[in-house]
């Protein structure tokens, strides 16, 4: 790999609209510290650079993180000129791996969303042991437009034409895409101006996957034939259709409630008062309230929604991931709901293990030096480290309860406890059996989440206090 360059003229202007972005929107700002996700390819190493042009005159952390889908003989290779592109910069370097063909063929998935789900999982695992505040990803503005046409393609609704957002909190740490405003010719002259090298992912070419006929054949076809700002124009639709969708997402949670029914913890939707003469409404009510049952709309498509409310009284809908649906009396509800739990508050001095039976989880407490803490990387699922001085005992252990306010680690200032797990993709039913630990009447820890920011470990800690998930 070459020595780190002078910043030139050329990649000036790619840098100048990076910043410009990052100014539109927040993405990343002062003080913050990035996890940049970085494969090798040409956007992600140009997303490292970027980022550490900016560390030199903006106080932000920048750490580099690589993870490794082991589908290919040569992956090893990336990682290392990965490890080495951090080194070069003086970057701290993070990395994974996991067998992705496995995940898929154990979950029914196919090769990219199981790559996309054990890649962000263990994103947002590395980002909550650094404490980073950002995970950074390299989608630019071609991705954008590949998406666009995708789902275009496939039918879709204003939600799926708004394609990639540039900010999602899809975990507990915000993830940013901020070159999605770059189209893919610009970052590769950035990258041939700084003399910068990049490795190339052969199953990129292979045209049998649907995004790659996009990327090789169509969009290249439009820009000679068509339209030769096809691209940018693509994205800005996407961005329109994503501010539109969230403007009538956030009418419609406020409307949808008059459609729902909240009795003992069970939320019923009225299928008779949708009105039928605006389907457009009805689809977007239902979308509410599958939300709030099932924690979110991964997998539901067109034809799942229109089922639902097609449904008589009597019949049934079983969703991809669960749950299945009833129609009784005009109300659409969730088929064999278990029981709410009842309220429960439980006392624990961190010496003997908790049985939590309402939740069928169990915890172990230790105190330990802060240099012999658990060096597991478990997840946030699994276990908390906390400054022991900070903990008042016994704990009080119980169940979520309305208006309950946290900070995790990271996080910008409190919220409702409802809405990070909902956020998270924990459905409601789940959200009622997680155990929350508090201590002097503040939350320090749920299991899945990051421990609170005021009980964290720091440098002065003498003792820390780990809770595991046995």
């Amino acid at each position: 790999m070459k020595p780190v360059p002078s910043l030139q003229k050329p990649a000036a202007g790619v840098f100048r609209a990076f910043k410009s972005g990052l100014l539109e929107r927040p993405t990343i700002v002062p003080g913050d510290r990035v996890l940049a996700a970085c494969s090798g390819g040409p956007d992600s190493v140009a997303l490292v650079c970027l980022l550490f042009m900016l560390r030199q005159e903006t106080p932000v952390d920048v750490v580099v993180a690589h993870f490794d889908h082991r589908l290919r003989a040569e992956s090893g290779v990336d990682e290392e000129f990965v490890r080495e592109l951090a080194r070069e910069r003086r970057l701290p370097f993070v990395a994974g791996s996991a067998d992705v063909r496995a995940h898929a063929a154990e979950n029914r998935m196919n090769l990219e969303e199981a790559g996309r789900v054990l890649r962000y999982r263990f994103l947002q695992a590395e980002a909550d042991r650094i404490r980073a505040t950002k995970i950074a990803t390299g989608h630019t503005m071609n991705d954008q437009a590949e998406t666009f046409l995708m789902r275009l393609m496939r039918g879709t609704g204003l939600a799926g034409l708004a394609g990639i957002p540039p900010i999602q909190a899809a975990g507990p740490c915000l993830i940013v895409r901020p070159l999605l405003g770059l189209t893919r010719a610009r970052i590769l002259a950035f990258l041939e101006e700084q003399g910068q090298a990049f490795r190339t992912d052969a199953t990129n070419l292979d045209r049998r996957n649907l995004r790659n006929r996009i990327r090789l054949g169509l969009l290249p076809d439009l820009e000679r034939s068509y339209e030769p700002r096809i691209v940018e124009h693509l994205a800005r639709t996407a961005s329109l259709a994503r501010e539109e969708d969230e403007l009538l997402t956030e009418f419609v949670r406020e409307l949808g409630q008059t459609f729902l029914l909240r009795e003992n913890r069970e939320v019923c939707l009225d299928a008779r008062g949708l009105p039928a003469d605006l389907p457009a409404l009805s689809r977007r009510v239902l979308r509410e309230f599958l939300r709030e049952v099932r924690g979110d709309l991964r997998s539901i498509s067109y034809e799942d929604v229109a089922s639902v409310l097609g449904l008589k009284d009597g019949k049934e809908r079983a969703l991809p991931g669960g749950p299945t649906l009833v129609r009784e009396k005009g109300w659409i509800k969730v088929k064999g709901k278990r029981a709410a739990p009842r309220p429960f508050r439980l006392s624990w001095n961190g010496q003997e293990r908790l049985d939590v039976a309402v939740a069928g989880m169990e915890f172990e407490g230790s105190r330990r030096k802060p240099a012999e803490r658990a060096a597991s990387r478990k997840s946030d699922l699994e276990t908390a480290v906390l400054d022991a001085s900070k903990l008042a005992f016994p704990l009080v252990v119980r169940n979520r309860r309305p208006g309950d306010l946290y900070r995790p680690l990271g996080a910008p200032g409190r919220k409702k406890l409802k809405e990070i797990l909902r956020a998270k993709g924990v459905a409601r039913e789940e959200r009622d059996r997680l155990p929350v630990f508090c201590s002097g009447g503040e939350i320090v820890w749920v299991p899945g989440l990051p421990v609170a920011g005021k009980f964290k470990v720091t440098p002065k800690t003498k003792t820390v206090f780990v809770i595991e998930k046995k």
